[in-house]
């Protein structure tokens, strides 16, 4: 780790997406004592690692320990139901998975669960305010549970694809722990001005996903396999995290990559380069 690095003061905590290091093939636990060894606040592993773990004889709760052990927060969970579709079965199937991830989230000490569009990205027309009556269904079980289900929009989907659109459908839900998980890769894919967020306030995200993204593929053509470390692209990096600081945002900031082309390097070196790349694009925003 640069020296410099250990002197950065942030108001926002660093995180690992465990996607970064997906092509690794590493254990859920081997995750997170290399987010630790880095130097990682936190880690944000998906429902499918921690299913594999459980498959083959592990339980959560020691991974709850280990994470605890190691000086890691678990930030958030990935996980992947339909929650949002107008077919009653598959909405009332999605709801049982919701509950089940939550429920595992709360097992590894985690609050907050994405909850993307799942089975709507497709569906051109969704009313949002029907979306917002089930995300508030959804909200509702993760009270139960002690887990907030974060709205998660996707900028390739037709439905809930915009930063606009999710305000619309946390702010319509009506619970006060209603919130977003933003993505840069996310509002640049589905075209939503960088200059919204501006118009959030400190409870409005419950995580956000940071990378970057080329000049090509062009917005219409770019995949997640494009994403790039922060500041190796042309997102405006400074003007983002300036606003999320401005407008009192102090949750993780989480590397999300599914670059092919790290995953043929060394998974250290991955993830130590992405943790060095997020500090010093906070440290140019920001300052020292």
């Amino acid at each position: 780790m640069a020296a410099e690095d250990e002197l950065l003061t942030s108001p926002f905590r660093l995180c690992l997406n465990t996607s970064t290091v997906k092509g690794h093939g590493l254990s859920v636990a081997e995750e997170i004592d290399l987010a630790a060894d880095v130097g990682y606040d936190g880690i944000e592993p998906w429902v499918r690692e921690l299913d594999a773990h459980v498959a083959g004889g592990g339980c959560l709760e020691d991974l709850r320990r280990r994470a605890a052990d190691r000086g890691l927060a678990v930030e958030n969970l990935i996980g992947f139901f339909e929650w949002i579709v107008d077919d009653d079965a598959r909405r009332a199937a999605a709801l049982e998975e919701a509950r089940r991830n939550m429920e595992m989230a709360r097992s590894m000490g985690c609050c907050l669960l994405a909850a993307p569009p799942l089975g709507a990205t497709d569906i051109e027309g969704l009313d949002l305010r029907r979306a917002a009556d089930r995300y508030r269904e959804l909200l509702e079980i993760g009270e139960s549970c002690g887990v907030t289900p974060v709205l998660e929009f996707w900028g390739h989907s037709r439905t809930l694809g915009r930063l606009g659109e999710a305000l619309l459908v946390a702010a319509e839900a009506g619970r006060r722990n209603a919130c977003i998980l933003g993505d840069i890769f996310h509002m640049h894919r589905g075209g939503s001005p960088f200059e919204g967020l501006r118009l959030t306030g400190p409870d409005t995200f419950g995580l956000f996903h940071v990378n970057d993204f080329p000049v090509e593929p062009s917005r219409d053509r770019i995949t997640d396999a494009d994403r790039v470390y922060p500041g190796d692209g042309v997102a405006p990096l400074a003007g983002i995290l300036r606003d999320l600081a401005g407008a009192g945002f102090r949750g993780a900031l989480s590397l999300e990559l599914f670059n092919e082309t790290y995953w043929q390097q060394d998974a250290r070196v991955v993830a130590a380069t992405g943790l060095h790349k997020m500090r010093q694009a906070v440290r140019e925003a920001l300052g020292d």
